[in-house]
């Protein structure tokens, strides 16, 4: 999370001693001073807020051997272990790798596999960035790591070549 606060100087006029235009300015109504205490609370807010931290560590999914002439699907889990500060909601988003969210590509040379990963065991919901009809995982931190599970699935019978098969997925944590 990044914040840029931008405060803007007053310009002396041409002739003016600094030391005149700094007691004008204090000279100036309540209004105007509740105004510069109000921006002076919200910048040390905003600064505060910065101080929130979350770090994350990821298990790959590993599907082993897929079988090509299995009538099952090969099912697979990972991880993603989240600890942000308590109370500091997060949301997680997965990109698409070498395909789309709704049909990812693992790799092998010029060799195709398609796969998806899941919110849930039961592998319905496809675990994305909140578009094509996916979704992300979102929590709230407690201070300690929090387990959330990637669920993952080749479908059965696919006409793949013999070689070992990978595809990259970053991770958007966003707090």
């Amino acid at each position: 999370m990044r914040t840029f606060i931008s405060l803007k100087s007053r310009v002396c006029r041409t002739g003016q001693p600094a030391r005149s235009a700094a007691a004008s300015a204090l000279a100036e109504t309540r209004k105007r001073n509740a105004l510069v205490t109000w921006l002076i609370a919200l910048a040390f807010a905003l600064t505060a807020l910065q101080g929130h931290a979350c770090t994350f560590n990821v298990t790959g999914v590993n599907f082993g051997s897929y079988d090509v002439f299995s009538n099952a699907a090969l099912d697979s889990t990972g991880n993603i272990d989240v600890n942000c500060d308590s109370g500091v909601g997060y949301s997680m988003a997965l990109t698409a790798g070498g395909g789309t969210h709704t049909q990812r590509v693992m790799n092998s040379g010029g060799h195709r596999l398609s796969y998806n990963l899941y919110t849930a065991a039961n592998r319905a919901v496809v675990w994305g960035d909140a578009t094509s009809g996916t979704v992300t995982v979102n929590g709230t931190g407690i201070g300690v790591n929090v387990n959330h599970w990637v669920y993952g699935r080749i479908p059965a019978l696919q006409n793949a070549h013999a070689g070992s098969y990978s595809d990259t997925i970053i991770v958007e944590l966003t707090f």
